[in-house]
């Protein structure tokens, strides 16, 4: 039987490290907990929010409703052959857990993902990704729950409906999906995907290109370039790299010659976040504990006693100092509860 515990602290349930409360949080470990969760016609008409580890997440006030953590904690091998191994693995390994596993393992796939904070069981609903890999290139299928009706799913990758950091987890009518494992497919012969110079100036740093190399490579970058959590509050990359046209693409070229510009399909092209919003002067801005990083533009810090809407406020800012300046509206990437 599931615990149930009243206005619970989730400071450390989310990575800005907000002081917030939930009415209810309750943390589900098995599939018949879930089950029982569904049945439980007490929590019905009451707003529910599913969370991992909260680092992709803010909170703008205390949640007025039910928080559910799924904390599966199972990784199993389902398949093997001699090119790949499947894997089943349960929503509440931490991400980076689940990747070094794999590495340990020399099974390719998930090494460019290293040190992305988070669950494995929110890894689809972003579909995370970073250095040329998305989540998506090993995922096979997801499986949880309904919570509207109580009906169990498995989706494969196609009926994820997976994009540039989002799923059809975030749409409205599967938003109260509860995942509890997901399934992927690691190669027992990895191609290296080193297409990012840093990444691979950095790997030839530590030695040969291997999977262990690259993941430190990959760690040691996050490192540099991110603030800790641990540290300084933050959810990471706060606002989606924006799609342009190759036409608006050319005509930023022109004004800035260092435009941070990448190829994205056939006639369009993504713009570095960060470089819009440090051409318009806000990197390092501070206003009380709430600002934005030193170092990295994109990453919107706490740096002690700041609330969410303050946080929220100088996201909003920041978006019509862009818009204003660059005529390109910033996408949030972060998660933003009210």
């Amino acid at each position: 039987m599931f615990q149930i515990e009243e206005q619970y602290s989730l400071k450390s349930l989310n990575t800005f490290g907000l002081e917030v409360k939930a009415d209810y949080f309750i943390k589900l470990q098995t599939t018949n907990e879930v089950k029982e969760f569904i049945k439980n016609t007490h929590f019905k008409h009451l707003p529910l929010l599913i969370l991992g580890s909260g680092s992709n997440i803010l909170f703008t006030d205390n949640f007025r409703g039910v928080v559910i953590k799924p904390c599966m904690q199972d990784i199993e091998i389902i398949a093997d052959d001699n090119e790949s191994t499947e894997i089943r693995c349960g929503a509440g390994v931490e991400w980076d857990q689940l990747v070094n596993w794999a590495v340990s393992k020399n099974l390719g796939g998930l090494e460019n993902l290293s040190f992305i904070p988070g669950t494995v069981g929110a890894s689809p609903i972003q579909n995370i990704g970073a250095y040329g890999v998305e989540v998506k290139n090993t995922l096979v299928s997801v499986e949880g729950y309904r919570l509207t009706d109580g009906s169990a799913f498995k989706l494969n990758n196609y009926d994820c409906e997976f994009g540039y950091r989002t799923s059809i987890f975030k749409s409205r009518v599967w938003e109260k999906a509860l995942i509890t494992n997901v399934i992927f497919r690691l190669n027992k012969m990895p191609e290296f995907n080193t297409e990012y110079s840093s990444v691979l100036i950095e790997t030839k740093k530590i030695g040969e290109i291997n999977l262990k190399n690259i993941r430190q490579a990959i760690i040691n970058i996050r490192l540099e370039k991110l603030p800790d959590p641990a540290k300084i509050g933050n959810a990471g990359s706060f606002f989606k790299n924006p799609v342009i046209s190759t036409g608006k693409a050319l005509k930023i070229k022109e004004t800035y010659p260092d435009a941070a510009l990448y190829k994205f399909q056939s006639n369009n092209y993504k713009i570095s976040a960060a470089f819009l919003i440090e051409k318009c002067g806000w990197k390092g801005f501070k206003d009380g504990d709430a600002g934005v990083h030193q170092k990295q533009p994109l990453v919107l810090v706490n740096y002690g006693k700041a609330k969410g809407m303050q946080i929220f406020d100088l996201a909003r800012k920041i978006q019509e100092s862009v818009l204003k300046t660059f005529e390109i509206e910033l996408e949030f990437e972060v998660n933003i509860i009210a």
